[in-house]
């Protein structure tokens, strides 16, 4: 097994006589009031070295800790000082160590962040967590994965007031900053009477002592023309804006570069901030106004021309949610700018000259034709242009102004029919402020036929400027119907949105079962899959998520007749107050059977059945929403019912449970077959 001694301790620095705030932990001789579940691995206390470690010495999965109840009114930032040993580098299921969110009337932990790099010393993450008023625990589980000598340690857990990119670098994990090593120039701690530190201040600021520390880089090894020095801060991991302020001091002999930039995950620098003086004998206050509605990290860099250059210092970076003009910032809202078309067209509008090529319409629930994405039976917008007062057969739906220097990622559904060749039928343009460039940025190539599929683009302007849906026809002898639904926009790339993490109490299937599990009574079970069923006339064509992604679906070939299915979720946390289930389902075949959703409360043997449908209801994804409650623990249960014929195949997809009532409800919790009028379009 491994011991501890495997660990690189280097303790860190706390002033004896700071007092922890609730929730934060040195490990020292007690816990502090964090307590790990007995249903797992033990994690074993450490006083002499200050940590808390879990290790494969015992056999089990994985290790739980959770902290006492936590209340936090303002915006805290939580630091986790940890490290992964393990003996081989590339397993395919590598330890982890994960940091989840439980909030008190939640019956999902949000996780906040996960790491699986092992290092042989500490490493240190920091995460905000944004204010609220709901009481909350932190709960840390270590995984340990399949390698067979793996251990985890946690030395200290700190929690702040304060923003995660703040820091007055008096604890030596300086908050998480790192300088990225440069051979020549590189930012170190001054002050602290440090004998060895060439530090040139007599003074730092926050302390305005000899004691005190701050960060300071020097030319006296420059070897080259523009070496530069990056002091890097922690990335943010919840969106913040306001103003962000910073101590300097700058002695120059020849010309200093000193530069503040934001840096995204895709990597582009955008310059914040530049100094502007010669020369600062004492500390100066330097204050700018920054956006980061995605996870960037702030980077301060110095560049010398010459080893007679100077140096520069910093001390004291803080951040005020309110911008350095006072002003409060009024952020755009990316929601304003994305429509399901349920009510009305929303922020989306056409050209009058162009005449009417698109207009919302509404398929009631059939067998024929595909209803809207967003519920299956509401409305959409559907572009005829073979009639259009153009020519060219073209439709232009214009949208909301964005704001310029801001990156966008751009989701929308859309599907297509009666197009002999489909490339290039619905194109995606931006339209610049100033009304002279349109720039392509999407157009589809092809698509299943029918199916709504959904496209995702990333984009930057430095102007304000609108998105261009456009729908065109090569010819009246070729020109089908182009449908468009659930426009959304969101900031920071599509890429960095993947990144993100999970919400809680979602499921789409893209990548397993996720809360959910087969309960086997008999040959009948629900199997994951992209794409169409085997069987012609029932199943979907593809998933509700994406259009090419997974779902879950009953076989009804393999079945027979009156034969059951379970998809059981694990044991979900009873929470007072009403909760909101919604979830698509797909019964499309003449044979269809019974689909139906349970509620099974811990300790009790009955289901208590929460909604049905019997037979054939629609050739479209229909979304069904339950609302319930339950005080304990309970599982929620997804009974599908093989129909009389081999049509019968029944699916769900996109699962998604949510704390309080449902903002819509549906008519009618159970009901059988479809309503009288079939395939009628409203316009």
């Amino acid at each position: 097994a491994v011991t501890g001694a495997r660990f690189v301790l280097a303790a860190l620095r706390l002033p004896r006589a700071a007092l922890l705030s609730p929730g934060a932990c040195t490990f020292e001789d007690s816990a502090c009031g964090y307590h790990w579940d007995y249903a797992h691995l033990p994690w074993a206390l450490h006083g002499e070295g200050h940590y808390i470690s879990v290790d494969t010495s015992y056999d089990g999965e994985k290790a739980v800790l959770f902290s006492p109840d936590l209340y936090s009114e303002e915006w805290s930032c939580v630091r986790l000082i940890y490290q992964i040993a393990t003996t081989s580098d590339t397993s395919p299921d590598p330890a982890r160590l994960n940091l989840y969110l439980r909030q008190e009337g939640e019956s999902f932990d949000r996780l906040l962040w996960s790491a699986k790099q092992p290092s042989d010393s500490w490493l240190i993450a920091s995460l905000d967590l944004m204010n609220s008023t709901k009481k909350y625990k932190l709960v840390l589980e270590g995984e340990m994965g399949q390698d067979k000598s793996t251990s985890i340690a946690v030395f200290e857990i700190k929690i702040t007031s304060g923003y995660c990119i703040e820091c007055d670098f008096e604890e030596n994990h300086l908050c998480g900053f790192v300088n990225r090593w440069n051979p020549n120039v590189n930012w170190f701690v001054g002050g602290g009477n440090i004998r060895n530190s060439q530090s040139i201040l007599p003074k730092d600021h926050t302390l305005n002592s000899a004691l005190g520390h701050y960060m300071y880089v020097d030319s006296v090894y420059v070897k080259h023309f523009q070496e530069v020095a990056q002091l890097i801060s922690p990335k943010t991991t919840a969106p913040i804006s306001g103003c962000l302020s910073f101590y300097y001091q700058l002695k120059q002999e020849s010309s200093i570069v000193f530069t503040v930039y934001l840096r995204d995950m895709s990597g582009f620098y955008e310059e914040i901030w530049k100094t502007d003086s010669a020369l600062s004998a004492d500390w100066a206050l330097a204050e700018v106004d920054f956006n980061a509605p995605y996870p960037v990290e702030v980077i301060f860099e110095v560049a010398f021309n010459s080893a007679k250059g100077g140096y520069v210092a910093l001390d004291d970076i803080s951040f005020s949610p309110v911008y350095c003009n006072n002003q409060t910032g009024t952020l755009f809202n990316p929601a304003d700018a994305g429509c399901n078309f349920e009510e009305d067209l929303c922020s989306f509008y056409q050209d009058d000259k162009d005449g009417p090529g698109w207009s919302r319409v509404k398929v009631k629930r059939n067998v024929y034709r595909a209803g809207d994405h967003t519920t299956g039976f509401g409305y959409y917008l559907l572009a005829n242009t073979k009639f259009t007062s153009q020519p060219g057969y073209i439709g232009r739906l214009y949208g909301p102004t964005l704001p310029g220097n801001l990156e966008f990622c751009l989701r929308f559904y859309y599907a297509l029919y009666g197009f002999f060749k489909m490339d290039g039928t619905l194109a995606v343009y931006i339209f610049e402020e100033n009304h002279v460039v349109q720039e392509k940025i999407w157009s589809v190539l092809d698509s299943p036929k029918g199916v709504w599929t959904q496209a995702e683009i990333s984009f930057k302007k430095p102007m304000p400027c609108k998105v261009v849906f456009v729908s065109w026809c090569k010819s009246f002898w070729d020109c089908g119907l182009v449908a468009l639904d659930d426009i959304s926009l969101s900031l920071g790339s599509c890429q960095a949105a993947e990144l993100l993490l999970p919400s809680p109490g979602e499921c789409t299937f893209e990548k397993d079962e996720c809360v959910f599990t087969q309960k086997k009574r008999s040959r009948g079970s629900w199997h994951r899959k992209r794409g169409p069923t085997p069987t012609s006339y029932t199943g979907p064509k593809g998933d509700h998520t994406t259009g090419v992604g997974y779902y879950m679906y009953i076989e009804a070939s393999n079945m027979v007749y009156g034969q059951r299915a379970y998809l059981v979720s694990r044991s979900l946390r009873g929470t007072s107050g009403k909760q909101c289930l919604t979830f698509f389902y797909h019964m499309y075949g003449a044979g269809t059977g019974l689909l139906s959703v349970y509620l099974k409360k811990e300790g009790d043997d009955e289901e208590i059945p929460l909604w049905r449908r019997t037979g054939e209801q629609s050739i479209s994804w229909l979304r069904g929403l339950i609302e319930y409650e339950s005080d304990t623990n309970y599982q929620i249960i997804f009974e599908a019912i093989r129909g009389v014929s081999i049509r019968s195949d029944t699916a769900v997809d996109d699962i998604l449970f949510q704390t309080g009532p449902c903002l819509e409800m549906e008519e009618i919790q159970f009901s059988s077959g479809y309503p009288d009028t079939l395939n009628e379009i409203e316009y």
